[in-house]
């Protein structure tokens, strides 16, 4: 009976684009209209459609769901860290779905004091999002801002923390993010350009007077650049950063003096990066200057900022990447990246030694966390790995003792790590350059290629993807699957270069990579095409439907979450939002050597007559950064096209954005969707 079910059929109205002598026809154009009850309409039939044709995992998919929530401890919270006087906590309670901010004056054994309970701020709204928060210097007032449809609009409001009070102040259609000056009635706060969304202005805000009367303080003008406004850890310095992928330019202003004017730190000059931290009299520079690729540390006085009085601290090296650095009093501590893994390298100021901290695993994450004071000899990080829940460590550079303040708790008594298996292989892609694959599997599982093998990629704007832990994952390790992890150039897995080549005119490479780790892996015999499937979300979205474009018959399902896939109509219109902003990354179409390339690539655009694997497309009406109809023309482009009887499944969330639910427990629910999808095909439900 479910074979009968008729895919929706969207209408084809075609609509014409001509560029360089090139001729695209495009039949669904018409579903960028959110506005047309007939594009809502279609996607209220795709949903009805994958809900018909899976009806038969319902039971399962509540099942999964119950089964990963049962992992989960509901009762939970945050280490806690001091800040001014304060410790702060988030905490979970058990059945809720948002977290609780709260804080404790002096002592972990004072009495708490709740910030924001978001389950109440949440009450009656489908989708909620508490942005930034901002405690003010004198702990008595506190900035959040608030958004309840997903597309990252906010709401900036004050509460009056000894009172409980919401004042009076209300900053709208903003990005939520905003700090305090260190008069505590002075707010710095960015907003977005109506249209497209693009964060491009600083505005200040006293205390007690509507947001009509607020002071433009800056306005970036180029539409490739965004910018934002932070505050140093010192406290001392307010920081607009202007910034497109390549070029960074920052404006300090002392917090004290929230009256005066911003001053340029460093012009900015097109693919010169730099980022800076504040200590005693100097700033601490991270810079690709003169070439740096992988970045160096260099230091200049607060007083001398401009890049001549620049002082090299830390020199580039080709083969370790400078991803931040966190300073002490008597410690210089760096986040590397050497071999596509993560390093944390301690130095003391006196010169006296320097170490790395030991980790044992083969593949595994390891980052700096929540370090708010200088005068601490103790260092708080994170690590975890495939097989290794996410711990909290506190440890003492001086002594070297550490300390396991929490380790992630896997409910069900079911769990142990030394039932699986980590490896990090090394695929070679087309080019002869090696790419590494971190998995994950059951210790039992034999090599014979009958193994179901899910491969997840992202591979764009030097995002790199760590070998993390999920209990979710069990679900589907427990079930014989593999878990992989592609990292393909064009994140920053294996340095700066890694990115590089896979940008621009060097995109297709992340593709052809993850292509290449696919064929790996099955003459490895740890799957075949008729048990491997593919993940990507957004630009990993990308991915996938251009592998699903180059390379069908490798795959027999594909997950394709937000995909950014429309790429020729997204980047030729920059009336949406991200857009301009995006040139550096994909380059810009407008120029004809990157309107051929892109051409040649773009999924929706190079779609054909022939086999698809099975695949399951999730979206969110109200996406800012990947917006709905990209996913929902190239679904029912594909529905045209394709030439075999496999599954194609839209699903649209008609509540949320880019990032899906926004409940903790909504979004295992969104979870339990792709695994039963995944498992239904293997045929496994035990």
């Amino acid at each position: 009976m479910i074979e009968k079910l008729q895919p929706p059929v969207a209408k084809i109205i075609p609509t014409e684009f001509e560029k360089f002598g090139d001729r695209r026809t495009d039949n669904y154009f018409w579903l960028k209209d959110r506005e047309n009850p007939e594009v809502i309409d279609y996607l209220k039939k795709e949903n009805e459609y994958y809900q018909q044709m899976t009806a038969h995992t319902k039971d399962f998919q509540n099942d999964l769901y119950e089964e990963m929530k049962s992992r989960i401890k509901e009762q939970d919270e945050s280490v806690p860290y001091l800040y001014n006087g304060y410790y702060y906590i988030t905490r979970f309670e058990t059945a809720k779905n948002y977290p609780i901010y709260s804080r404790k004056k002096g002592s972990l054994s004072a009495k708490e004091e709740i910030l924001f309970d978001c389950n109440e701020l949440a009450e009656g709204q489908s989708y909620f999002k508490l942005g930034g928060m901002s405690i003010s210097p004198d702990n008595k007032l506190a900035i959040f801002s608030t958004d309840v449809i997903g597309r990252r609009i906010y709401t900036i409001q004050v509460k009056n923390l000894e009172t409980n009070e919401i004042l009076e102040d209300r900053i709208e259609k903003v990005t939520g993010s905003a700090v305090w000056a260190n008069d505590n009635k002075t707010i710095f706060y960015s907003s977005q350009d109506e249209v497209t969304l693009r964060s491009d202005k600083i505005f200040k805000h006293k205390l007690g007077t509507k947001q009509a009367d607020d002071v433009l303080v800056y306005f970036e003008k180029d539409d490739t650049f965004s910018v934002d406004i932070a505050k140093s850890k010192s406290r001392k310095y307010l920081a607009i950063e202007s910034g497109s992928t390549l070029t960074s330019e920052y404006r300090i202003l002392n917090a004290d003096t929230p009256d005066g004017k911003f001053k340029i730190f460093q012009k900015r000059k097109r693919g010169i990066e730099y980022s800076i931290n504040h200590y005693k009299d100097s700033f601490y520079i991270l810079t690709n200057k003169d070439d740096a690729d992988n970045f160096k540390l260099m230091k200049t006085p607060e007083d001398a900022t401009s890049a001549e009085n620049w002082v090299e601290i830390i020199g580039h090296r080709e083969d370790v990447l400078l991803e931040d650095i966190e300073i002490f009093s008597n410690y210089l501590v760096i986040d590397e990246r050497q071999g596509g893994l993560n390093k944390i390298r301690i130095m003391a100021w006196d010169g006296s030694e320097e170490y790395y901290l030991p980790f044992g695993s083969e593949t595994y994450t390891a980052y700096t966390s929540t370090n708010v004071d200088f005068e601490t000899e103790i260092l708080r990080y994170s690590y975890q790995s495939m097989a290794t829940p996410s711990s909290v460590i506190d440890f003492n550079m001086r002594t070297k003792e550490k300390e396991v303040k929490k380790e992630q708790e896997v409910l069900g008594g079911k769990f142990d790590k030394n039932n699986y298996i980590e490896e990090r292989i090394w695929a070679t892609a087309q080019d002869g350059t090696k790419v590494p694959i971190s998995m994950v599997y059951r210790k039992e599982l034999k090599k014979d290629g009958k193994n179901p093998l899910l491969l997840y990629a992202y591979g764009s704007y030097g995002h790199s993807m760590d070998a993390y832990f999920s209990s979710t994952r069990l679900s589907l390790l427990d079930r014989g699957f593999i878990y992989a992890i592609a990292h393909i150039r064009g994140g920053e897995d294996l340095g700066r270069n890694w990115y590089e080549d896979g940008k621009l005119l060097h995109k297709k490479n992340t593709f052809t990579d993850f292509i290449d780790c696919s064929k790996h892996i099955i003459r490895q015999k740890y799957t075949s095409a008729e048990h491997l499937y593919a993940e990507g979300g957004s630009a990993g979205g990308l991915l996938m439907g251009v592998i699903i474009n180059e390379a069908p018959e490798l795959y027999h399902g594909v997950i394709a979450q937000v995909p950014f896939v429309d790429v020729m109509t997204t980047m030729l219109d920059d009336t949406i939002p991200l857009t301009t902003g995006e040139y550096d990354e994909w380059g810009n179409p407008n120029v004809k050597k990157y309107y051929q390339y892109m051409r040649s690539y773009s999924p929706y655009d190079n779609v054909k007559k022939q086999k698809y694997p099975n695949m399951y497309v999730s979206t969110g009406l109200h996406d800012s950064q990947v917006q709905y109809w990209e996913p929902a023309k190239w679904v029912a482009k594909l529905r045209e096209y394709k030439t075999d009887s496999s599954v194609l499944y839209l699903d649209t969330n008609m509540d949320a954005g880019h990032g899906g639910a926004s409940g903790r427990f909504e979004a295992l629910k969104e979870l339990a969707k792709e695994f039963s999808f995944l498992l239904d095909l293997e045929k496994i439900k035990i």
